[in-house]
């Protein structure tokens, strides 16, 4: 499954720390992969960031948790899942992406 989380612009770093931080660990970001985009990349509210990721059922409940744990200074929490039609406008854009690349590289190799 495609998860999608939207973050405040403002607030990017501390999503960065979040999902970089124990890239050792079991689970963890950096083991599932990640990709973070501004709203300006994806076509949506240039005022968030977004973060992409594909996850087995179990990894989106860890996500889910860690992220809910992404708090500002006012207590509020600042990860929120996007919406399915936001969801699937991202993953669209990402998905896109990766085929420009893989297309590319046959280019390159092929």
């Amino acid at each position: 499954m495609n998860l999608v989380f939207e973050v405040p612009s403002a607030s990017k770093a501390k999503l960065v720390a979040l999902l970089e931080a124990d890239p050792y660990g079991k689970p963890c970001f950096s083991r599932n992969g990640y990709k973070v985009k501004d709203g300006v990349q994806v076509s949506q509210d240039k005022e968030k960031c977004y973060v992409f990721m594909r996850a087995t059922d179990e990894f989106a409940v860890y996500a889910r948790e860690k992220l809910k744990g992404l708090v500002g200074a006012d207590g509020k929490e600042l990860a929120v899942e996007s919406k399915p039609e936001v969801a699937a406008a991202i993953s669209k854009v990402i998905e896109e992406e990766e085929n420009n690349a893989e297309v590319g590289f046959g280019a390159i190799f092929g």
